[in-house]
């Protein structure tokens, strides 16, 4: 078992149809952020099938994978670790976690930081010192900020919001909408944990908050509460 296995099977499953629209979706062409990225067109949840398969894959094949310049190559040697990371004792836990953060260059577009930051990132320093968070979101990579911020999901869901407001804080300045986007993501989830918590954050920096991430941080909000925060802004 190694990676030319993964390999063979989801060169079996592309789709050369599907793999023109995630080209597209994910914005591959010239200048844009996910530029030169080789998709197959395989969909996750098929993905989802061959890594569980290979769940036994070493760190070394693993890394052939990160390596590729296919996309499904990527985020299937993600999902693995991810697969893996669940079932490791706290020694492979700590492997896993520094193997994943020597890899960020790697996990180069939002879908790979989204299915794999929470769950290796957040889930490793939920009871640990979260000092690293603050070096990748100042980062000047786009997906390491990302990634600082999407960790904080599952502090979030332990009812963590401190770390969570303090990134969104430092990010609000940040001109990419994917980064807009993430950031009113975990807005919106502490304010379906605790709305008085986002609500304190939101009214001492909605007006200077990019547009998107405002309606992200808001979409669950009543409509009145919506157009209040909206007009100030």
């Amino acid at each position: 078992m190694d990676c030319k296995n993964v390999e063979k099977e989801l060169q079996k499953l592309k789709n050369p149809k599907k793999a023109e629209i995630l080209s597209r979706f994910f914005k591959t062409g010239k200048g844009e952020y996910g530029q030169g990225d080789i998709f197959l067109g395989v969909t996750v949840p098929k993905q989802r099938q061959v890594a569980k398969k290979y769940i036994d894959l070493n760190l070394e094949d693993l890394q052939k994978l990160l390596s590729s310049k296919i996309h499904e190559h990527r985020l299937t040697a993600l999902l693995i670790l991810v697969d893996k990371y669940k079932k490791a004792d706290k020694a492979l836990k700590k492997r896993i976690f520094n193997f994943y953060l020597k890899n960020t260059k790697n996990i180069n577009n939002w879908d790979l930081v989204d299915l794999s930051a929470p769950n290796i990132v957040g889930d490793f320093l939920l009871d640990k010192d979260k000092l690293i968070l603050y070096k990748l979101v100042k980062s000047k990579n786009l997906w390491e900020k990302r990634i600082a911020i999407l960790a904080t999901y599952v502090f979030i869901k332990n009812n963590q919001f401190n770390d969570a407001l303090e990134i969104s804080q430092i990010l609000l300045k940040d001109n990419h909408d994917l980064i807009h986007k993430a950031v009113g993501w975990m807005l919106r989830e502490i304010g379906k944990r605790n709305q008085a918590i986002e609500e304190q954050f939101l009214k001492k920096h909605h007006q200077n908050m990019p547009r998107t991430m405002l309606r992200y941080a808001i979409e669950r909000f009543s409509e009145e509460k919506r157009r209040f925060y909206l007009k100030r802004a």
